[in-house]
């Protein structure tokens, strides 16, 4: 989350292959087992981050112009095109899609953040962070519940936050640029 600008072995930035890619292609490997032990479910952990992503199709590896924020946003907005397509793609098959947002849980995951080198911030905010933010296990029912509550056993194409069925961003209900997405992901894959 949010870290300089690097890239995998693959040469695709970070935070978008962790985040996007890597659980696009471990999906697409496992499908023929998860269609064949339906019903089953798959979960992509997203964020509330998606909200202010979007995806820069002419720079999707963000090598004319990159921003930390922004690639995390795009990131977490990639999950939930992909979930979503996803959906479709298996309606029918007994396999679910959906996406979910933990919360804002105090782990190491903002490790990338300059707050996190600062003494004032370790000296005054961060003794207070705990009461505000989820512990692990808190930010795990969302992920616990989309993956074994009965009532989902046939909800697709959703996302959640807290428990509860949430809202997504405009840039997240873009059809086309979900099956865009898609077919680039397939081919940095080398699925095609």
């Amino acid at each position: 989350m949010r870290c300089k600008k690097s890239f995998t072995k693959e040469g695709i930035e970070l935070q978008f292959g962790t985040n996007h890619i890597g659980h696009f292609l471990l999906t697409n490997l496992l499908l023929d087992k998860l269609k064949a032990s339906a019903p089953s479910r798959i979960i992509n952990v997203s964020s509330v981050a998606h909200m202010r992503g979007s995806i820069n199709f002419s720079d999707l590896n963000g090598d004319k112009n990159y921003g930390e924020g922004q690639a995390y946003a795009q990131s977490k907005l990639a999950n939930i095109l992909f979930t979503r397509e996803l959906a479709e793609r298996l309606e029918g098959t007994g396999v679910t899609s959906n996406a979910i947002h933990p919360g804002i849980v105090f782990t190491d995951i903002g490790r990338h953040m300059g707050i996190n080198n600062s003494w004032i911030a370790k000296i005054f905010l961060f003794p207070l962070l705990w009461l505000f933010l989820k512990t692990p296990r808190q930010g795990a029912q969302t992920t616990i519940y989309a993956a074994l509550n009965s009532e989902l056993e046939n909800v697709s194409g959703k996302y959640f936050s807290n428990k509860a069925e949430a809202e997504v961003s405009e840039a997240a209900q873009d059809r086309a640029a979900a099956k865009r997405l898609w077919a680039i992901s397939e081919h940095w894959t080398g699925l095609t």
